[in-house]
């Protein structure tokens, strides 16, 4: 007997009690997703990462890594050399959510040019709504 798909998860991000909302959170957010794309790309040190995700603190780099790698989507791997090198790379359950996201970046990036559209037509039938640049 077939149940619903949404019936045989355990988990509900839609519970404010369900721990996976964190998770969605550490992988939705900006400095997440951003982190999880660029590792798609391959293993790096932290501050080869750090240029990679252009505008990340070294602070918020460290949190979103030690996020990651605690939801068990980033593994650190720490050398034990003079001075010491740390290297961090996708798990295998990384790399899926990373594909998820980089399809989800694809889109947003092909579809910029209907977005500025968007926001134009928005910001000239309300401009005392628009927000200054």
């Amino acid at each position: 007997m077939a149940t619903a798909p949404e019936q045989d998860l355990p988990y509900d991000v839609f519970s404010r009690a369900c721990p996976s909302r964190a998770t969605l959170e550490h992988v939705t957010g900006r400095w997440g997703s951003l982190t999880l794309g660029a590792l798609y790309e391959g293993s790096f040190r932290f501050n080869e990462l750090r240029r990679r995700v252009d505008g990340v603190s070294e602070k918020m780099l460290s949190q979103t890594l030690h996020a990651l790698e605690r939801d068990g989507l980033v593994h650190r791997e720490a050398q034990p050399t003079n001075p010491p090198r740390v290297d961090y790379e996708l798990t295998p359950l990384g790399r899926e959510v990373a594909e998820r996201l980089l399809a989800l970046i694809r889109c947003v990036e092909g579809r910029m040019d209907d977005v500025l559209a968007a926001r134009r037509r928005y910001d000239e039938a309300r401009p005392e709504e628009s927000p200054s640049r």
